[in-house]
């Protein structure tokens, strides 16, 4: 191809090239000087060329110059002797296989333009491609779709050297068309099991583009037939899986299940469980089968923990699942760092929701307010603002655990037979002890913390007192609060307060004695 000089040059002799090609048949060799300019370093000219290929192939799709079938080798139809217009179609079909292969190693290009851009013309032909198929039906109604195109795709988007997230983000604009997420879900499966195939360790960039295409992934929440489709139809069979919401709950299933069988690392097991319970089990056409990947978080222990429990709880609560070590596991989290870590806030809400329900045995919730209680004597005056009144909230919920306050006729205590080290909360004795640190907190240097540990001393109301607005509460903000707060109002006094260091204008001293 000659080159012509400026900025147009390009872009005009690549259209020439295109024009001629789709004019004659005999032109058709100058498809190799098209291909050719995808190979280039400069990132105009590598635009360019893509946008020619789009034109070309996008026209010979929908003219239907492309071999349709299985494709043979180059050289047997070549050397054979079939007609002319069989072997420029085989011929011009590997063409377009060469280009799609071109367009993916183009993703993996430094340049942002350049892999949107090829992205949207990959796309485009898989549109192309599953509107005019390169493959016979097997039997009339059979639905057709570019998977080998399409896999390629998404294979080159979960590269193992490179960062993908921007074009991902792109690509979830293709995710809102019911077939290409459910392709996509097939895809990923499949990518990510050949990427962890025989590997001994996987590259932690492979988990964060896998990850950020797979929580991009988001079925509807209402019971409805898939009916957006990327690729257009005259008419849906309901014979075709890619129309039966139940199949997508199965392939997405699948694909999540396939994921987190793995040992991923832990930055991306907590980004999983962040979106666990919201995100993902909805969605599950079994969500019992996520009980091994949540035990085996829950052993990791901190944050991963807590947020693994969350995910147990749902299916405690939900799904009838038995988990019995659920409650012990959110004991042996209640250690003093608890107060000091930055999901704090996220611990005492879930915590609030775990210990809500008041059909919880007396000895188990009298665990967790003795334990809270013990920890509180160490605490931090942000963290007991919000710790005492959730003390408060569960005994209000279990009556029977009020004898930690006041127990009637009860014997006189001598040492308390609490046992912080014990890991079972059945076996600390709690509810044979009593809750004395509320007591000692009632004389805490802070007159906010004072407060809310003398309300133990009242009969606590029926209404509990939201914790909500207190999980977020720094120790910046109780200074500024306390900053911000009135003076007392003036009042009557038996005596004339001094006005300044020599007293009032009329006394003695200010009569004799002056100030310079």
């Amino acid at each position: 191809m000659e080159r012509e000089a400026g900025p147009g040059g390009a872009r005009r002799a690549l259209g020439r090239l295109v024009e001629a090609v789709l004019a004659n048949r005999g032109k058709a060799n100058a498809v190799f000087d098209i291909l050719a300019v995808l190979q280039s370093e400069d990132r105009e000219e590598i635009q360019e060329a893509v946008r020619a290929c789009s034109r070309l192939f996008g026209a010979l799709l929908a003219r239907g110059e492309l071999f349709v079938g299985q494709l043979p080798s180059e050289e047997m139809v070549m050397a054979g002797s079939r007609g002319a217009t069989r072997k420029y179609r085989v011929w011009m079909r590997h063409r377009y296989h060469s280009c799609c292969n071109c367009l993916g190693e183009l993703l993996a290009r430094s340049s942002f333009q350049v892999k949107e851009l090829a992205l949207s013309t990959l796309m485009k032909f898989v549109q192309l491609e599953g509107e005019h198929p390169l493959e016979k039906p097997k039997w009339e109604g059979n639905y057709l779709f570019p998977h080998q195109l399409f896999k390629s795709v998404v294979g080159g988007l979960l590269s193992a050297d490179e960062d993908h997230s921007l074009l991902l983000c792109q690509f979830r604009e293709y995710l809102e068309h019911d077939d290409i997420r459910y392709h996509t879900m097939q895809a990923a499966t499949d990518a990510v099991a050949r990427a962890t195939d025989g590997r001994p360790e996987v590259p932690l960039t492979f988990w964060n583009n896998a990850f950020t295409l797979l929580s991009s992934v988001s079925l509807p929440r209402q019971e409805r037939a898939p009916s957006s489709f990327y690729v257009k139809h005259a008419e849906l069979s309901d014979k075709w899986k890619v129309v039966h919401l139940r199949e997508h709950r199965k392939a997405f299933q699948q694909m999540w299940l396939g994921f987190l069988k793995h040992q991923l690392p832990l930055r991306i097991c907590k980004r999983v469980l962040v979106i666990t319970h919201d995100s993902i089990l909805p969605h599950l056409a079994q969500p019992s089968l996520m009980i091994d990947f949540l035990a085996r978080a829950c052993d990791l222990g901190g944050a991963v923990s807590l947020l693994a429990l969350n995910g147990l709880f749902i299916l405690i609560h939900k799904h009838n699942l038995e988990y019995p070590d659920f409650y012990r596991k959110l004991y042996g989290l209640l250690d003093p760092s608890v107060f000091h870590v930055k999901y704090r806030a996220r611990f005492f809400h879930l915590a609030d929701l775990f210990l809500s329900s008041s059909h919880l045995p007396a000895y188990l919730v009298a665990a967790f307010t003795k334990r809270l209680a013990r920890l509180a004597l160490t605490a931090p005056p942000e963290a007991l603002l919000t710790v005492l009144p959730f003390i408060c909230n569960l005994l209000r919920r279990h009556p029977a655990c009020r004898v930690l306050v006041h127990r009637p006729r009860g014997p006189e205590l001598d040492a308390d037979p609490y046992d912080p080290r014990e890991e079972d909360p059945a076996q600390s004795r709690a509810l044979e002890s009593s809750l004395w640190e509320l007591q000692a907190l009632q004389r805490h240097y802070h007159p906010e913390v004072s407060k809310a540990a003398s309300a133990i001393n009242q009969a606590l109301s029926e209404a509990e007192v939201s914790i909500a607005p207190l999980l977020e509460l720094t120790a910046f903000q109780i200074f500024e609060r306390e900053l911000e707060k009135k003076g007392p109002e003036p009042v009557p006094l038996e005596f004339i307060p001094a006005r300044g260091l020599l007293g009032r204008r009329a006394d003695l001293c200010a009569q004799h004695f002056t100030l310079s």
